[in-house]
């Protein structure tokens, strides 16, 4: 396969966690970079096709940054690491989440598939570009689905080659994968992947990759197999997905019969006080959280302006996700205004709940997308925020919001559901509405609450007959 090294490296690393944002939905930090090896037969070039063989459904994509080697690199120091890179291309890390169980931890087939590893189309001279300042983005379909610059790396480039030059000799022509940010996921046959990296001026253009079908693989080794673990980390966020039918059940019970019976469990503090539907209600989710900080104007500049958390937050929205924004509870600036909330119903948003005010309220009230807020504010961002991270957990509302969490509103309101305790409180909150129905009709036929209003022993046996006239 060709590719733009020619000749084929000694090796290819592959590091597990580069970006703050990828470390984020895999739940955990390293304090130190660990890697992987692909073999130098899986690197293909730009236009040339990833294949999924036949009984396989977990292809991953990974748009990635990758540096090449230029001179022979052993127990180099962090500082002086970034020297001995002469090109820099784009990169993706591709690779079949059917196979991992079978090389566990390292990723021989799962990874070193031929044409795995696509690189180019353009080498990039090192000694041009600025590490701490590049771009990189990934399309599948020509949607953008991961967005990220270096400047949020866990570990320098140079600190890369640092470390793997103390037990190994890096030789020249020898490609680092530099890792992944946020919004890596699944592709099938007939989709197309493009990676894209720049600095200033330059860029590599857009290695594009076509996902083809091929067939089975032969029955004399490890065949594919996918599990709900596998699926989760393939797909690229550590927020399990909401299951239909419990998406389904939770939309049967109202949100202030959830408060009640969270209350009744020892936990009062589940709502999120002070937001009201802008739009549409009827909001059951998983929780995708982004964290706005006070205005501080020097800092405004790198944290609040281009591909900024706020945006990141909005691309890293799956199907099912409700973006909630920890705005401090307060009502006099915008976090979304109509563009964005477009963008997150695009994104298949389940909704979106902020402490602070929107802006653009009546597009967005026309969207459809269900949407809370303390109000409504005229003012862009930068006049009380900094959005500055997400994928954390927040305050919103006075309730403390983890990533993962349910999140159900209706026209009372927004709860936080802990996913552990999602199915009995549906169960004990659709007997609690049951009997309401009961003492609600009670009620209209002129009976006194007393005794029937939490329902007392001696309504038990006429509640009784009554569910089994409902029931039947």
């Amino acid at each position: 396969m060709s590719h733009p090294l020619g000749n084929p490296p000694s090796k290819v690393v592959a590091v597990h966690l580069g970006y703050a944002s990828r470390a984020r939905e895999r739940g955990r930090f390293p304090s130190h970079p660990s890697y992987f090896l692909k073999p130098p037969s899986s690197l293909s070039g730009t236009q040339e096709a990833i294949v999924r063989p036949e009984g396989c459904e977990l292809l991953g994509f990974e748009g990635e940054i990758a540096l090449v080697i230029g001179s022979r690199a052993q127990h180099v120091p962090p500082e002086d690491g970034w020297s001995y890179v002469r090109w820099v291309t784009a990169a993706n890390d591709a690779g079949l989440y059917d196979l991992r169980y079978a090389d566990r931890g390292s990723n021989l087939r799962s990874k070193g598939g031929d044409g795995f590893t696509p690189i180019g189309p353009r080498l990039l001279d090192a000694r041009r570009l600025d590490p701490a300042a590049l771009r990189l983005r990934t399309w599948v379909n020509s949607e953008l689905v991961q967005d990220d610059t270096t400047d949020t790396l866990l570990f320098p480039f140079g600190q890369l080659v640092a470390d793997l030059s103390r037990l190994m000799t890096l030789e020249p022509g020898d490609v680092i994968l530099t890792g992944t940010p946020a919004g890596a996921s699944v592709v099938v046959p007939g989709d197309v992947v493009e990676v894209e990296v720049s600095g200033g001026e330059l860029s590599t253009g857009r290695l594009r990759n076509p996902v083809s079908a091929g067939p089975p693989l032969e029955p004399f080794g490890s065949m594919p197999k996918a599990d709900p673990t596998e699926r989760e980390a393939a797909y690229g966020t550590a927020l399990p997905l909401l299951d239909p039918a419990l998406e389904s059940r939770l939309r049967s019970v109202a949100a202030a019969t959830l408060s009640a019976q969270m209350r009744a469990r020892g936990l009062p503090h589940m709502s999120i006080d002070g937001v009201l539907p802008v739009s549409s209600t009827g909001m059951v989710g998983v929780a995708h959280t982004l964290r706005y900080l006070p205005l501080r104007e020097d800092l405004f500049e790198k944290h609040g302006t281009g591909m900024n958390a706020q945006k990141r937050a909005v691309e890293a929205l799956r199907p099912g996700h409700v973006l909630v924004m920890d705005a401090r509870r307060d009502p006099t600036a915008g976090t979304l205004g109509d563009i964005l909330a477009l963008r997150a119903m695009k994104r298949g948003a389940a909704g979106v709940v902020t402490d602070g005010a929107v802006r653009d309220s009546r597009a967005i009230a026309g969207l459809g997308l269900p949407v809370y807020a303390s109000g409504a504010h005229p003012s862009v961002l930068g006049r009380r925020h900094i959005p500055w991270d997400h994928g954390v957990p927040i305050a919103c509302g006075g309730a403390l919001v983890q990533p993962g969490d349910l999140i159900v509103g209706d026209a009372d309101g927004v709860v936080v559901v802990p996913p552990d305790l999602a199915e009995e409180l549906v169960a004990d909150g659709r007997e609690q509405e049951r009997q309401e129905r009961f003492i609600t009709e009670q009620v209209a036929a002129g009976e006194s609450v007393d005794g029937l209003y939490p329902l007392a022993p001696a309504w038990r046996a006429i509640y009784d007959t009554w569910c089994k006239g409902e029931s039947g």
